[in-house]
């Protein structure tokens, strides 16, 4: 398959943590992270554009060998050790106290979500069975109306409306120096659609949404995590 347009290689791959790095129970595959490793030597910096919060994101960054700045909380924090301070895109107030206003209209629901909250600096994160449906709906009264409801197959993401992974990754953009004919996205859920349509190119891992799939260059016949190693061999092949 192509992988790949005709003559090109991308200057800067971001990549999607849960559900691509990992499989649907959050066990990174191992390949996939010597395939990224492989990209680093050859001179070709991996971004991490997640939903997830820095402390984690930084270990997996740390620990992986990576050199493109993090992309986390969906855009809403973005960072490289070598900048200082962390540029924080929104305040995570807001949204938590939207779950706390949701938590009294729907009794069941758990205001204090995803343990990963602990940390959350610009957005915030109910657990993904919450009723979604009744949520939208909530926050389409005039206080919470701006807020976006992202839900992903690990969390529903309450966040400001400037807030997305496509926006995130503009800064990093900027930043480096490269535009979006440079940039390759890896990912598979709705909170990865504003980066595929950023980029130049971008790959719907295998098992990613439909919504995703529809979107993407290509569509990986590998799942999750399994899709970087061929990947990785036609861009450096």
């Amino acid at each position: 398959m192509d992988w790949l347009p005709d003559g090109w290689k991308p200057k800067l791959v971001a990549v999607d943590i849960d559900g691509t790095l990992t499989d649907g129970n959050k066990v990174l595959n191992l390949e996939a992270i010597e395939a990224l490793r492989k990209l680093e030597r050859a001179g070709i910096p991996v971004t991490l554009a997640t939903g997830n919060v820095r402390p984690i994101t930084y270990g997996l960054w740390r620990f992986i060998g990576l050199s493109g700045p993090m992309c986390c909380e969906n855009g809403g924090v973005i960072w490289h050790p070598d900048w200082g301070d962390p540029i924080l895109r929104a305040k995570a107030e807001t949204a938590k106290e939207a779950a706390s206003y949701l938590a009294q209209e729907m009794p069941e629901l758990r205001p204090k979500g995803i343990r990963s909250n602990d940390w959350r600096e610009s957005e915030w994160c109910l657990f993904p069975n919450e009723d979604l449906e009744t949520i939208r709906e909530l926050m389409s009264d005039d206080k919470w109306s701006h807020l976006e409801v992202v839900r992903t197959g690990f969390a529903i993401h309450l966040m400001e409306p400037q807030l997305s992974k496509g926006e995130g990754l503009k800064v990093i953009l900027d930043k480096m120096g490269l535009t979006e004919r440079d940039l390759l996205v890896v990912g598979d859920a709705p909170n990865d659609i504003s980066m595929f349509e950023l980029a130049n190119w971008s790959v719907a891992v295998g098992g990613a949404f439909e919504e995703i799939k529809k979107l993407a260059d290509v569509e990986s016949p590998y799942m999750h995590g399994d899709t970087f190693k061929p990947l990785v061999d036609a861009i450096l092949g």
